[in-house]
């Protein structure tokens, strides 16, 4: 792996874990500015202090949020868009370059996959050229890896997220972001059969704090490498307290109590 490569991945995972706490924000092409994606700079602030380790958007965010002060945190650059108008919004299209994050000082870049699509050919067809591109020029690659299409009927089984997995591996990934799986013995089994850090997505927002952290919690007990978790996060009462928790439980090894009494809140 190339010197340049390795010292990115530093800046998007701790150097002493392994493991990572990313905070993407590239959700206002897909649905629209929704709470939580209207102060930019506040948002990357909050999640900065919290403890995150990368923060994930589109091209057109970083002159919106660039600090200049406070906390480092990491840049991944996302390269793949649809929006929830089109008739069909699975269909993702590549909208930006990895020259376009080597420009920008970014960490590395993200390439979202809808394993099942109609349109799944195009996107592999990306990812693999994005993962060549990325590794001559040592830009570490982070591959969003879902199964959406008429053939899937749980996103979230096992063989389905395992497949998924292996995909992005395979293609030259050198992150994988997958759906949990919903227990610490399935999803270990998704981690053991990939070569390269798994996190997992956050999807959907969910109903309280302690599934948040109980997700977290497990996903690492299983071997995985952290999370990749949006709306989970930045549209919580308090994001910074969340990721505080958080990364007590990704890079500090706590119980899911030790997180709560944090975040202060018994659910």
């Amino acid at each position: 792996m190339l010197l340049g490569k390795n010292v990115r991945l530093e800046r998007i995972f701790n150097r002493n874990t392994g493991r990572t706490i990313i905070v993407p924000m590239d959700h206002g092409v897909t649905v629209g500015p929704i709470y939580g994606l209207i102060d930019f700079k506040g948002t990357v602030n909050r999640v900065a202090d919290g403890g995150a380790n990368a923060v994930l958007m589109h091209k057109g965010l970083p002159r919106c949020t660039h600090r200049g002060y406070g906390k480092d945190i990491g840049l991944i650059l996302h390269l793949s868009a649809s929006t929830a108008l089109s008739p069909t919004p699975n269909a993702k299209r590549l909208v930006g370059s990895v020259e376009d994050a080597i420009r920008m000082g970014a960490d590395g870049v993200s390439v979202h996959v809808n394993l099942g699509d109609e349109t799944e050919g195009h996107m592999l067809e990306d990812l693999g050229r994005i993962c060549s591109e990325a590794s001559y020029w040592g830009i570490p690659v982070l591959a969003m890896m879902y199964a959406r299409g008429p053939k899937i009927k749980d996103q979230y089984d096992e063989e389905i997220v395992r497949h998924c997995a292996r995909v992005g591996q395979e293609l030259g990934a050198d992150v994988i972001k997958v759906n949990y799986t919903g227990s610490i013995e399935s999803f270990a089994r998704v981690v053991e059969a990939c070569c390269v850090p798994v996190v997992i997505a956050g999807g959907e927002v969910m109903e309280s704090t302690r599934d948040i952290v109980q997700m977290v919690h497990d996903s690492v007990q299983a071997g995985g490498a952290g999370l990749s978790v949006g709306r989970n996060v930045f549209q919580h009462r308090n994001p910074e307290l969340l990721v505080k928790a958080l990364h007590g439980v990704v890079h500090e090894d706590w119980d899911v109590e030790q997180a709560m009494e944090l975040i202060g809140e018994d659910a």
